[in-house]
């Protein structure tokens, strides 16, 4: 009889999980995902009302979790949160930020603010977490939120495009360095999601008709759609995956 070949397995029991802006949108729905998938999951943003009402709901689940109050562009806040606890094998990079507007109408103050927060904290906590795996002598998993307007150019989102690209190419160069370690590091590239912070840009006249005739399917994305992609990448099933980009963008990068 022919024997089949092992399936992967999609589960992540006994790993524990750091979602960098884990209190609401994109990132709630990966920490809700992989914590059904087994992680440990600890949830990481400024305002802890907010984190406490995640862990709330993800227990409910009976999800294991945990929070830490922390803002990402702190280099040295990052380096004492993730230095406290055991390392983390799977990093999920999601904070980051929009500014949209024309480039001569930014300020200083958007240019640093957008970088600060979609670059230079994504630095900031991969190397801290990437720190603590190589100590240990341990695998891992890497996964930076980017987004389809890292391989694209658009209007009014000159300072946004910038920074994700400049994702793209972290991401790129740091699976190499990490690779021979055995962590992974891998970008999730959606298009316009329904969540509750695009729903002002949804409510303007014309932009949802905007947004739907580029994207191949017809429709912007659901935050269930990105949830799968997450747990692929944390999991041992993306085992041979690292340096790319998982495009979920319904085809708007296709054209």
């Amino acid at each position: 009889m022919t024997e089949l070949p092992a399936s992967p397995s999609f589960r992540l029991d006994g790993q524990r999980a750091l979602v960098t802006g884990g209190s609401g949108g994109i990132g709630l729905a990966i920490a809700a995902a992989l914590g059904r998938a087994g992680a440990h999951v600890t949830v990481a943003a400024r305002r802890e009302a907010e984190l406490q009402n995640v862990c709330a709901a993800l227990r409910a689940e009976r999800m294991s979790c945990d929070f830490a109050v922390l803002d990402v562009t702190r280099p040295a806040d990052v380096d004492a949160t993730v230095a406290a606890v055991a390392p983390y094998d799977i990093l999920v990079n999601n904070a980051g930020m929009n500014r949209p507007a024309p480039l001569v109408e930014q300020t200083d103050q958007d240019i640093d603010a957008i970088f600060d927060l979609n670059v230079k904290a994504a630095l900031y906590v991969s190397r801290a977490v990437a720190r603590r795996l190589l100590a240990a002598q341990r695998p891992g998993s890497i996964i930076n939120i980017s987004s389809q307007m890292g391989h694209v150019g658009s209007p009014r989102r000159v300072l946004y495009c910038a920074s994700k690209h400049a994702m793209e190419g972290m991401t790129k160069a740091l699976a190499w360095e990490l690779g021979a370690h055995g962590i992974r590091v891998n970008s999730i590239c959606p298009t316009f999601i329904e969540t509750p912070m695009t729903s002002a840009m949804f409510d303007a006249p014309g932009f949802r008709q905007w947004v739907c005739e580029r994207i191949a399917l017809g429709r912007v994305g659901r935050l269930d759609e990105i949830m799968g992609a997450a747990v692929f990448l944390a999991s041992g099933a993306s085992s041979l995956m690292t340096g790319s980009a998982l495009m979920l963008d319904g085809g708007w990068t296709a054209a």
